[in-house]
């Protein structure tokens, strides 16, 4: 029995005699040779040494112990924080939060009522608490989330509506996290990027970005030592294509949104095996479509955060289920300071008064409450249903029917045994049908199985197949696995078997990143006085994701604000006028 990196490499698929180590002391790195062992059964540096988390052996209720099988030893450790908060974007960030605990107190608290508890209107909530102000936060569902809803199968098991990843370059998120005292909540991963290989079934290959390097020596020599993707004259040339960008800056950046992927590369000279080898499974994880209709704008910004900053391409997976142990925080925090959270509160209808500002919101049930001021925190497709009509005609309104969320899909299947071809971190498929995937019952401390596999994978583009079937899509998936894993998944079941699975379909998820979408998109302050925009749709730099929803929530926060005297003013004539009235 061989040990690499305190984890053994024997009986994988054992049972009965499984003891989990909890070590937040050993350091020592795997070996090249062993890399995916010891990736497979280990989590490192963990935060939460001790910490005893959920058996999985209630699968595994009566099965007997095996006979000559020994022990498997897991240590699960996790990769330490890394260094965000001197980075030049994290102090901004900290900052930004900052100015709202700092913030004077409010000798009358503007009550906010705000539609949709995803992650733009919790963060809108939090930051409003925080100033002084009451939110009452109204969420349509009976869980919390939004884009990152989670839900419990009868066998205690979660699924989510997508594959969260959590970035060094979110610098909003990293500081919710702390401002929660949730850090710990974190996993990082090793700083790597791994693609999966069409062309060699069953291989990958790996970005490495060295620590001991800065940005952006370290993507630099990344994309440099890994020759089984590009060649060397397709490197000179992506390399001496990017140089406008790089020499141009944000200005650059924002001119190039009239373009796709692919025709900027084009234009610029690059290979279009360029694209397939890397952009192809890029465009699909960062807005769910195909390079030829994603606008460059977007692949740019990403590029410019994971080269300009160290940790800016560094992942981590969430410890657990999103409405749980990301949500729950917040809501509690919000609560705390004088605030409401209400599920199972959908809005129905912006009532308005004659000169157009809002009245109230009414919910399904048909009641009526007002606010001070409102926010409609939900996906642009949802807010452009319930605009009222005198609205539409507005020009800051009528630019919302260019923005159109994306179909996307989820899939989770549950192996009968543990696939050992796979690594402790996000793998980009590379293949048409599926963007990214990871073994939750590796990467997640939650969902850790030493015994069975879940992989979670995003299906996509899935604009042809969200209409199809659950087992037409699992059926598709598993073709797809047979050429990632063909040594351990067929297509017919005949290796490793399906034990259950979960398909969670969104038809319309984060708003499609075409070219020429970005005049589009509203500021956060809308110009009915009163009302406010928040979701990943509505204009910050981070666009569609996790990070640009936090930041939208803050920019909303700091509009109403910023509006608080002209806010008070309203709600003092409208005293006025019903005490006339009376």
């Amino acid at each position: 029995m061989t040990v690499i990196g305190a984890v053994s490499a024997a009986n994988l698929s054992g049972e009965a005699n499984t003891r989990y180590l909890w070590n937040s002391h050993y350091v020592r790195r795997c070996s090249a040779s062993n890399s995916i062992d010891c990736n497979r059964l280990s989590f490192r540096y963990s935060a939460l040494a001790g910490l005893q988390l959920r058996s999985p052996s209630r699968r595994n209720a009566g099965a007997r112990p095996r006979k000559n099988v020994t022990t498997l030893e897991v240590v699960c450790m996790d990769y330490p924080r890394p260094e965000l908060d001197n980075t030049a974007n994290f102090l901004e960030a900290a900052y930004l939060s900052s100015s709202f605990r700092a913030s004077s107190r409010p000798k009358d608290p503007l009550k906010v009522v705000i539609a949709g508890a995803g992650l733009a209107g919790l963060s809108t909530a939090k930051y409003l608490a925080d100033a002084g102000h009451q939110p009452i936060l109204l969420e349509a569902r009976d869980v919390l989330g939004g884009k990152v809803a989670a839900w419990k199968d009868d066998d205690g098991d979660w699924y989510e509506t997508g594959l969260h990843i959590f970035f060094g370059a979110y610098p909003n998120i990293q500081n919710l996290f702390g401002e929660l005292g949730i850090n710990d909540r974190l996993q990082w991963k090793e700083h790597s990027m791994v693609f999966a290989m069409p062309n060699k079934p069953g291989e990958f290959s790996r970005f490495d970005f060295p620590e001991t390097l800065p940005a952006p020596l370290n993507g630099i020599w990344a994309i440099l030592r890994n020759n089984e993707m590009l060649t060397w004259a397709e490197k000179v040339k992506f390399a001496i294509g990017l140089l406008p960008a790089m020499v141009g800056g944000q200005d650059y950046v924002q001119a190039q949104d009239s373009l796709s992927v692919k025709e900027w590369m084009r234009k610029q000279g690059i290979p279009d095996r360029v694209t397939d080898e890397v952009f192809i499974a890029m465009s699909k994880a960062l807005n769910f479509i195909n390079p030829d209709e994603l606008s460059m704008q977007c692949i740019l910004i990403a590029l410019n955060r994971f080269l300009q900053e160290k940790h800016g391409s560094k992942m981590a997976f969430l410890d657990g289920n999103p409405p749980e142990r990301l949500c729950m925080p917040i809501v509690e925090h919000i609560q705390s300071l004088g605030g409401q959270v209400r599920l199972n509160s959908r809005i129905q209808k912006i009532n308005v008064n004659s000169d157009g500002t809002v009245k109230s919101f009414t919910l399904s049930n048909g009641s009526e409450i007002e606010g001070d001021a409102y926010v409609v925190s939900t996906p642009v497709d949802i807010l452009k249903l319930i605009l009222p009509e005198e609205w539409k005609e507005i020009p800051y309104f009528g630019k919302l029917e260019k923005l159109v969320g994306v179909p996307v899909i989820n899939v989770h299947i549950w192996f009968d045994r543990k696939l050992k071809n796979t690594y402790d971190n996000l793998l980009f498929g590379r293949s048409s049908l599926l963007s990214v995937y990871a073994d939750m019952s590796v990467t997640c401390k939650e969902y850790y199985d030493p015994n069975r596999s879940m992989l979670e994978l995003v299906f996509a583009p899935a604009k042809d197949w969200v209409s199809r079937s659950d087992s037409e899509i699992i059926e598709a998936t598993m073709k797809e696995l047979a050429r990632l894993f063909p040594d351990e998944i067929a297509a017919d079941q005949s290796k490793a078997k399906i034990l259950k699975y979960k398909v969670v379909k969104t038809p319309r998820s984060v708003y499609k990143t075409v070219p020429n979408c970005e005049p589009c998109r509203p500021l956060q302050r809308s110009p009915v006085e009163g009302f406010y925009l928040a979701g990943d749709y509505t204009k910050q730099k981070y666009l569609a994701s996790m990070e640009g929803a936090v930041l939208s929530g803050k920019l909303c926060a700091h509009a109403i604000m910023q509006d608080y005297k002209l806010l008070v003013a309203r709600m003092e004539r409208n005293r006025t006028a019903e005490v006339t009235l009376t």
